[in-house]
């Protein structure tokens, strides 16, 4: 069924057949914001295009293929509905999803809600972080329990489906789709920190009915047709909501929507080339946009980051460059960028970070700078280096600040040297290098922007 537009599928066609007045607006607001949200996207006419639809398509359907693409590897070594832990620190070597940190345990699941509720329980955590992001298979984190939210003493929750009658309550939370990715982050403080935090995770648990395996997905980079065939499945699987559904209207060229089924041989060879021509204008577009604020050389995230709304776009960058991403309140991550607004920097220069005392960035549980490498395809993992160090932050040991209690951070390919190396975060042998921040519960002063981070600066000879 595909009734959450709250139409029966009888109605579809009247109302995606509707005048074009709201279509012609929403056309317009995307053409004139086309700079900031898409790049140099052209603007295409008001009426919905075939291009213009594909475009569109591809862009809202790119996270139910990334979400696809990361159930698919980890239902490779677990069933639905069961918990697996990482018993390490994230390192080179088990990196499974892009920007990953090196500073919690992960512990991740994929939900199966067809079959009736998923219990899960939460541990007492005490002062350590714990979060359990519940995230729907549009990306969005539609509840995190943990610290922030359910407190440090742990707790029963009952995970329902969009369509389970389950009893409302404060321990139920309802998921806006039949699949939900589970992931949760413990803190380890070090190595002395790792066997408790295992003990905490350990008392981390899921119950929930046996479900199968769904058939794999194609990829972002498949042929239209395919791609477009495993968006139409994944739409069916988990429907989207009714506020999408202005944004829903544009595909109607594609013959996309369920309940109907699609079908791309129905298109000539000229039609089948101006789909190519949207998938390739949502490709460009998306490389070049620009997402959230850059301020003293630093981007800062939207506030609708991890509970992205409407703003599609940004939710298809995310879903490339960050997936599974949490939303500002519970951590703030900060992209450096170069004074041309990049967010790579030439390996081949070192960097310095330079926090002025008193000037750390304000949190209320820790954080950490991460170094990546970046891959052609706009993804980021960590990067092969002598020390194996990978992130530096506030519970890194032995740390060495200056005599004024301000703090260096060295950011090159090299050994900077004795005096600096304490505070070395390697960059990549060869490849450009891309440095994230991670404020973990961060203070209203970095959520309001009132707090600023110091830019990075070349580091020159003498």
């Amino acid at each position: 069924m595909f009734d959450r537009f709250g139409v029966s599928p009888s109605l579809s066609c009247g109302l995606i057949a509707t005048t074009l007045t709201a279509m012609q607006r929403r056309q317009f607001l995307l053409a004139a914001s086309s700079s900031s949200a898409l790049g140099a996207l052209p603007a295409f006419a008001a009426a919905p295009t075939l291009r213009a639809a594909a475009r569109d398509a591809w862009l809202y359907g790119l996270p139910l293929i990334e979400m696809a693409g990361a159930r698919a590897e980890t239902l490779k070594a677990t069933a639905p509905n069961t918990l697996r832990r990482g018993r390490e620190l994230t390192t080179l070597a088990a990196q499974f999803v892009t920007t990953p940190n090196n500073d919690t345990l992960y512990a991740r699941a994929w939900v199966d809600l067809a079959e009736g509720p998923v219990t899960v329980t939460l541990p007492a955590s005490g002062t350590r972080y714990l979060s359990v992001a519940l995230m729907d298979m549009y990306s969005n984190n539609f509840a995190v329990l943990g610290t922030r939210t359910t407190g440090p003493d742990g707790g029963v929750f009952t995970l329902v489906g969009p369509g389970d009658r389950a009893a409302a309550g404060p321990s139920v939370v309802r998921s806006p789709t039949r699949w939900v990715w589970l992931l949760a982050r413990t803190l380890v403080d070090g190595a002395p920190d790792l066997a408790a935090a295992n003990a905490v995770q350990d008392a981390l648990h899921l119950r929930g009915p046996a479900c199968p395996v769904p058939a794999a997905s194609a990829g972002r980079n498949a042929p239209w047709a395919e791609y477009f065939a495993a968006v139409h499945a994944l739409m069916r699987e988990n429907p989207p909501p009714a506020t999408d559904l202005a944004w829903l209207r544009a595909f109607a060229p594609l013959g996309l929507l369920p309940p109907g089924p699609f079908d791309p041989s129905r298109f000539t060879a000229d039609e089948a080339a101006q789909i190519e021509a949207g998938v390739a204008d949502a490709k460009g577009g998306l490389r070049s946009a620009r997402a959230g604020r850059v301020a003293d050389g630093w981007s800062y995230p939207k506030a609708t980051l991890g509970a992205f709304g409407q703003d599609y776009v940004y939710r298809a960058q995310v879903a490339v460059g960050g997936l599974a991403a949490l939303p500002p309140e519970e951590a703030m991550y900060l992209r450096a960028v170069t004074p041309q607004g990049s967010p790579l920097f030439d390996g081949a220069v070192g960097h310095r970070l330079h926090f002025p005392a008193g000037s750390l960035p304000p949190v209320d549980s820790f954080w950490s700078l991460t170094m990546y490498e970046a891959t052609p395809e706009g993804q980021f993992f960590f990067t092969p280096n002598p020390i194996d160090r990978y992130a530096i932050g506030d519970r890194t040991p032995g740390l060495v600040r200056g005599a004024d209690g301000s703090l260096d951070v060295w950011l090159t390919r090299e050994d900077p040297g004795e005096g600096r190396r304490a505070n070395w975060l390697p960059a990549p042998a060869a490849k450009r290098f891309s440095v994230i921040l991670r404020a973990y519960l961060p203070q209203p002063e970095l959520l309001t922007g009132a707090y600023r981070m110091p830019a990075l600066r070349p580091i020159t000879a003498g």
